[in-house]
């Protein structure tokens, strides 16, 4: 009989009763103890058992994947304070799917020109150049340009100013892309409210990536208060959904349109669910398989994100906060201790208050601290289990430490196989 324990996302999981090999034992797959947070490569956030029943019942009966999307739309319209929702395979997806409603809008003949939008008119989205990263490829995908304005940063910093956004929309823009990374003063750019004001005045729609910008929960609302036309969230980082999930909110023409290129459309026109659409005119006929079908959302994958999202909102969210505090600062001293010999190692504790993300720094300095560093993490990818870490700062000679995805019962291991790490040679 499996056991339970819990996380600090406040998910419950089981685990294998001691002497019954787990699936990734029986394939040969080293466990993880994941103290780099919800990342993808490491498979997102757990499942509580609730999301995980909620998967198992949608996968026993069959229905139109058009009335399940329209349902789950109108939680999430509810939840975000949206016209309209929809579910995606991820925030990647999200992105894809609603430049490509900007693009398309009802027209069945876009949708189908896409990735080729050569001959078409508006193909750019602007972005401000500090908002640029490699997530944005989705954008791209499309086939749209990407014009990208403010300054460069040198000799002097100058921030986004207004009139760079309003000077750069033009015939061509089909949408602006907004991406929440942080203080926007500290950034250099213009603020969501700022953006959306000016967008707006041109007819032209703002899409912001919020993928990871949960919590705190109010974040599911603050998007679209500040003008969001659409809005992405990851579904399998804060939320505790399905790894393969996400959520789009927004206006609900464009989630129209994102419906109509991401749903199976080998349909007859005179039979098809949404046929009301072509009879008032909104469209022309159902549009080909649209660039949004590679990006397919199983009745499994929505039931589990609405219940996910749901628990997301009703739980303790302060509680949970204080919790993975405390472990932030166990593993602190349990390293602080186990490090105590070790020379040119600092622990450093971050209580997360500033962006509700407690975390551990290990810096190591001196000249051969990129070198150390690199070689520790390596070390720690060779144990069983392995210890995943956060690695932004390897090239400065440090790591960090999550405890979001972390129990209590992986402390005394994490630190265990840290420090031994560090202090071999």
């Amino acid at each position: 009989m499996d056991t339970v324990t819990a996380s600090t996302s406040g998910a419950t999981h089981p685990t294998a009763s001691p002497g019954t090999p787990g699936l990734y034992a029986r394939l040969g797959v080293r466990r993880v103890i994941n103290a780099a947070g919800t990342l993808t490569r490491l498979g997102g956030s757990r499942m509580a058992p609730e999301v995980l029943a909620a998967m198992a019942e949608a996968s026993r009966a069959y229905v139109r994947m058009e009335d399940l999307q329209v349902a789950a739309g109108a939680v999430i319209a509810r939840v975000t304070g949206a016209e309209a929702g929809y579910v995606t395979s991820g925030a990647a997806a999200g992105l894809l799917l609603g430049t490509a409603a900007c693009v398309a809008g009802d027209d069945a003949t876009l949708m189908e020109t896409m990735p080729d939008l050569s001959a078409v008119t508006r193909n750019e989205v602007i972005v401000q150049r500090a908002h640029r990263n490699s997530y944005d490829h989705a954008v791209r995908g499309t086939g749209v340009r990407l014009i990208e304005i403010g300054g460069v940063g040198h000799p002097t910093p100058v921030p986004t100013r207004p009139f760079d956004l309003d000077r750069a929309i033009g015939p061509r823009t089909a949408a602006v892309l907004w991406v929440e990374m942080g203080d926007p003063e500290t950034l250099g750019v213009l603020s969501l409210p700022e953006t959306t004001a000016i967008a707006a005045r041109h007819g032209v729609p703002v899409i912001v990536d919020a993928a990871a910008s949960l919590p705190p929960v109010s974040n599911l609302r603050r998007f679209i208060e500040e003008g969001a036309s659409l809005v992405c969230f990851s579904g399998g980082k804060a939320i505790g959904g399905p790894q393969a999930s996400g959520i789009l909110a927004g206006r609900a023409d464009l989630i129209r349109s994102v419906a109509l290129q991401h749903q199976d459309m080998d349909v007859h026109p005179e039979t098809w669910t949404w046929r009301h659409l072509i009879a008032d005119g909104t469209v022309d006929g159902p549009p080909l398989q649209g660039i949004g079908r590679a990006c397919k959302v199983g009745r499994e994958e929505i039931a589990g994100l609405l219940v996910a999202l749901e628990r997301f909102v009703a739980r303790d969210h302060e509680t949970e906060f204080r919790s993975r505090q405390a472990m932030a600062s166990m593993i602190t001293e349990g390293l602080r201790h186990a490090l105590a010999s070790t020379g040119a190692v600092s622990i450093h504790l971050d209580d997360g208050v500033r962006n509700h993300r407690p975390s551990v720094t290990v810096a190591i300095d001196g000249p051969d601290a990129r070198a150390r560093v690199i070689a520790a993490v390596n070390r720690l990818g060779d144990t069983d289990p392995i210890v995943a870490v956060g690695q932004g700062g390897l090239d400065r000679g440090r790591f960090s430490l999550s405890p979001a995805c972390l129990d209590e019962t992986d402390v005394p291991d994490l630190v265990q196989l840290v420090a031994g790490a560090l202090n071999r040679p």
